[in-house]
């Protein structure tokens, strides 16, 4: 249960600022940070403010409930009205580019006093659960949100937290720390490849996803080295600068048997991982958000192919095309092994020396993540200023083959037009040789049959 809430000084005072200067009486926003069931704190390490609606609506606006002249009459006050369903988008958005140790935790908002007084606490937790429901904290056990108010009129801060199970919004207090500048990295650079049956009536979707529900219980039940040594639970940190962490797989089980299989998935490639220790955090917590970000940057690449396969604005373009194509494969019609490329992972200098990252497809630039980072980020800078890092080549998806995978099964293959007739020079070849051979077996026994015949009556002749 979260008691008190710390902010990160510099990030936290400079978006206050920002606010101050804004001329917009209502202002909503993503809180990114970091909340542990191990831990009654709740670390926020910075404000993402909510961009306007692609028809330039802001997210949060006042909304006055009786009309004006009744309303001054009886000194009420407007209430705060929500676009949930943007910025729930906003918030999948962000969750996608943060890398592993940082999370939404949930929302801040800029009003009056009197206007968040006027709003209902049920549309404030409806608001908070939308954007719990697209930006989950996998494998935390928190079922909490923070809602931060602040207000310019009186000027002071004020935090709340969610209970998401009852909707119920409790005071917790707010302090200040240089959260940013005492963070620890840890990388990892994690290969994989994983062979699994396909199911001839499984769509794309659930292939892939069942492919990274298999890589998620290897990576959980990895072990960790971290700068070479093994990691065992309790161990302390006491080395400064980024660490570097690889994964020891344990033996890999073999296939699930299943009805009906149509083809093998082979899933291979390299994941650039990595994760941030905050302060008085365990580095058993490290580990997990870096196994957690291996997993949650699997996932945001299938949702981004499907994402542009489902995108009829882009139905000209190559990238669309070949999303659209990898979604219809049909498993049962696949003879020869399938390719296409998953989209790679880059990271993007953010605050304080962190990284944020997105995900490039085979036709786009630096130029076109920069550009999201802007608009999702709210990140303000020209590329000269940035050192982009390209930790990692592409990962792939192969859709092989049953036939062609499988050693020996190719006899045991359905026929099909190509294949039939490569097979058929083959074969006739293979049945030429074959009669030739037992031709000339039957001659040589008949021969040895005469042979003997010819002795034996010889033999009987001799005696009489």
């Amino acid at each position: 249960m979260v008691k008190t809430v710390v902010g990160d000084e510099a990030q936290v005072k400079a978006s206050e600022e920002t606010l101050s200067a804004s001329t917009s009486p209502a202002q909503v926003g993503l809180v990114v940070g970091k909340l542990s069931a191990s831990s009654d704190r709740a670390l926020a390490y910075s404000l993402i403010p909510t961009p306007p609606t692609d028809s330039g609506a802001p997210a949060c606006s006042l909304l006055r409930a009786k009309p004006a002249a009744k309303a001054a009459s009886s000194g009420a006050s407007s209430s705060l009205d929500f676009d949930d369903d943007w910025l729930a988008e906003h918030a999948r958005q962000v969750s996608r580019m943060l890398l592993g140790g940082m999370t939404v935790i949930g929302i801040y908002i800029w009003a009056s006093e009197a206007s968040f007084k006027a709003t209902s606490p049920a549309v404030l937790s409806q608001v908070l659960r939308a954007v719990s429901q697209v930006a989950p904290l996998y494998g935390t056990g928190v079922d909490e949100r923070l809602l931060i108010h602040i207000s310019y009129s009186p000027r002071r801060w004020a935090c709340r937290i969610c209970d998401m199970s009852s909707g119920r919004l409790r005071p917790c207090d707010f302090k200040y720390s240089k959260l940013l500048a005492s963070l620890q990295t840890f990388r990892c650079t994690y290969n994989f490849e994983i062979r699994l049956p396909v199911v001839q009536a499984e769509p794309f979707k659930k292939v892939i996803s069942k492919a990274i529900s298999h890589l998620t219980k290897q990576v959980q039940n990895a072990k960790a080295l971290i700068d070479g040594v093994l990691f065992l639970d309790g161990m302390d940190n006491t080395l400064e600068g980024p660490h570097n962490v690889e994964f020891l797989v344990p033996f890999k089980n073999n296939l699930p048997a299943e009805e009906g299989v149509a083809g093998l998935l082979l899933f291979a490639g390299s994941v650039s991982a990595l994760a941030y220790l905050g302060p008085k955090e365990s580095i058993a917590e490290v580990i997990s958000d870096l196994k957690l970000d291996i997993i949650t940057s699997l996932r945001s690449r299938l949702d981004i192919i499907l994402d542009e396969a489902d995108d009829d604005s882009t139905t000209n373009n190559l990238e669309n095309s070949l999303s659209q194509k990898a979604t219809q494969v049909v498993f049962h019609e696949l003879r020869a092994p399938y390719s296409f490329p998953f989209p790679r992972r880059i990271l993007i200098p953010w605050l304080a020396g962190s990284y944020i990252c997105d995900y490039l497809q085979q036709s786009e630039t630096m130029e076109d993540a920069m550009e999201r980072c802007k608009e999702v980020m709210s990140l303000e800078a020209d590329m000269g200023n940035y050192s982009i890092v390209e930790p990692e080549s592409a990962s792939a998806a192969t859709l092989g083959s049953f036939w062609d995978v499988v050693p020996g099964a190719l006899s045991k293959a359905p026929s099909e037009p190509g294949l039939k007739e490569m097979n058929s020079g083959q074969n006739g070849s293979r049945k030429t040789h074959g009669s030739s051979f037992s031709i000339l077996m039957a001659f040589v026994v008949l021969l040895i049959a005469v042979l003997v015949g010819c002795i034996f009556t010889l033999s009987a002749t001799l005696k009489t």
